[in-house]
C-alpha cells in the first residue's frame, strides 16, 4: 500500500467490538474496515466543487429569474 499514513484512533469498547465483528464477518482486517469507513465519511462530507462553468456567463438581462416561466413556456413542444 503506497501513499498510506499510519494513525492511531481511540474507540470505546462497544464500538471496537462492533468493528471487530464486522471485520471478522467480512474476513478482512479491522484496519481495512476503518479505512473504508473513513473514505466513505470523507466522500460524504467533502466540499463539493462547483463546475467551472457555473456563473461564468452573463446574459446581460437582470429579469431572467422573475420571467423564467414566461421565457420557458412552450419549451419542449413541437413547433
Amino acid at each position: 500500500m503506497s501513499g498510506t499514513l499510519k494513525t492511531t484512533v481511540y474507540l470505546d469498547a462497544a464500538s471496537y467490538e462492533v468493528l471487530r465483528g464486522v471485520a471478522r464477518e467480512r474476513g478482512v482486517p479491522s484496519a481495512e474496515v476503518v479505512r473504508e469507513a473513513v473514505a466513505e465519511y470523507a466522500r460524504r462530507h467533502a466540499r463539493r466543487r462547483k463546475a467551472r462553468s457555473v456563473g461564468a456567463f452573463r446574459s446581460g438581462k437582470g429579469d431572467l429569474s422573475t420571467r423564467a416561466e414566461e421565457l420557458l413556456s412552450g419549451m419542449g413542444r413541437s413547433r
